[in-house]
């Protein structure tokens, strides 16, 4: 029974390890990318530390993922996700335990956190390559939005789960911070839990093991293409990364961290639904159409956000946002996937997402300085205006392929 919900007819059982650690995770990076400037902020703190703690985490995962690009085709990907989850693991104890800024800068850089709406994580390249592998055609567009769709799910029923600090607080009576603590925690024994996944997975086949001798080959020039337009994509999201967004949303409507935690929750709903949609739509438009015109009716929900002054307007034009902005993230990973070799889904993975979080690395902490400057529009204009730039580019460059 859950096989046939997870998986689209065409599809391995192999990928299903892959589907079920990605709502894992997911859930994880729901509630702390809550909870992530509210510890912090606890921890007496300012939003620009908070910003530019958001960097280092974004720029930490950009690393580790182009050294899978380098280096992955060397390895088995079940070692590599094995030792990834470890790293998560160890990632979440450690921050449950450190106050001072500087050893939580180290642990972000280094570690697995991620404070945006989408997975920037070294896991990413692994896991597509590995699906991409487990089917074809249609039937790989289709096992990408379900990879999609529980990772928005589940990302939705995290940040609903951002809540539970201040049930804490009046169930046990311990303190705030310690509370926030505890979900660190959590976050570290969910690492733990994906990594006993990725036990699950199959040994590699004979023919998986006929790797290319260099991460990119004849793909080369249509990756580089792809990695600088995604790289624009990237750094106007990370202007207004959900912790960001959080903030702003404490900042400018005083909002409750319950209340901020149920918005988030919805929002991710609406994403988690629009994935059911986006195959279905590729199949009728395709996958590049489906890409941009989807992604610039969001940008401009986000931009005219910035200037409502009602808390309601303001939450119902994020919402739509929600509903549209990531249609493009299954189109995109089977557009990737489906425009090189098989032998370079890894490296391609990668390398298209390195560029991504190097750029959104920057942002976060641009966007912190603004918002400590008063200036609390400027982030989510900026973020729509080159997200739509971003998308008119990417539909002229590759339209005729």
């Amino acid at each position: 029974m859950i096989r046939r919900l997870l998986l689209p007819d065409g599809a391995d059982d192999s990928a299903m390890p892959l589907l079920l650690g990605r709502a894992l995770r997911a859930f994880a990076d729901g509630y702390v990318a809550i909870l992530l400037p509210a510890y912090l902020l606890a921890l007496g703190f300012g939003t620009w530390e908070v910003g530019f703690l958001a960097s280092a985490t974004l720029l930490g995962s950009a690393l580790a993922t182009l050294g899978v690009g380098a280096w992955a085709h060397r390895f088995h990907y079940r070692r590599l996700l094995l030792g990834a989850s470890l790293l998560m693991a160890a990632t979440g104890f450690a921050f449950a335990v450190n106050s001072a800024f500087w050893p939580l800068l180290l642990i972000a850089f280094v570690g697995t956190l991620n404070p945006s709406s989408g997975d920037v994580s070294l896991f990413l390249p692994l896991e597509h390559a590995r699906l991409a592998e487990t089917s074809q055609g249609e039937a790989r567009t289709a096992l990408f939005a379900r990879y999609s769709l529980l990772g928005a799910l589940f990302a939705a029923l995290g940040a609903l789960a951002a809540v539970l600090p201040d049930s804490l607080v009046v169930v046990t009576g311990v303190t705030r911070l310690d509370s926030l603590r505890v979900m660190f925690a959590l976050y570290g024994l969910i690492g733990c839990a994906v990594g006993l996944l990725y036990r699950r997975l199959p040994e590699p086949h004979a023919e998986e093991l006929r790797l290319p001798s260099t991460p990119l080959g004849p793909s080369r020039r249509m990756v580089l293409r792809l990695a600088a337009l995604f790289s624009v994509d990237s750094f106007a999201g990370g202007l207004v990364v959900n912790s960001l967004l959080a903030l702003w949303l404490f900042e400018r409507f005083d909002l409750s961290l319950s209340a901020a935690g149920a918005f988030f929750f919805w929002a991710g709903l609406l994403t988690a639904i629009s994935q059911l949609a986006a195959p279905h739509l590729a199949k009728r438009i395709g996958l590049l159409n489906t890409m941009v015109f989807t992604h610039i009716p969001a940008s401009l929900c986000l931009i005219a956000a910035a200037f409502a002054t009602s808390l309601e307007v303001v939450l119902g034009l994020l919402l739509t946002r929600s509903l549209l902005s990531q249609m493009d993230v299954p189109a995109r990973a089977a557009f990737v996937m489906a425009v090189v070799t098989p032998g370079e889904r890894s490296a391609a993975a990668s390398f298209t997402s390195v560029p991504r979080s190097l750029a959104a690395a920057v942002s976060p902490t641009l966007g912190g300085a603004l918002f400590a400057a008063g200036w609390l529009a400027a982030p989510l204009v900026a973020c729509g205006v080159l997200k739509i730039a971003y998308d008119l580019t990417l539909w002229r460059v590759f339209r005729k392929l």
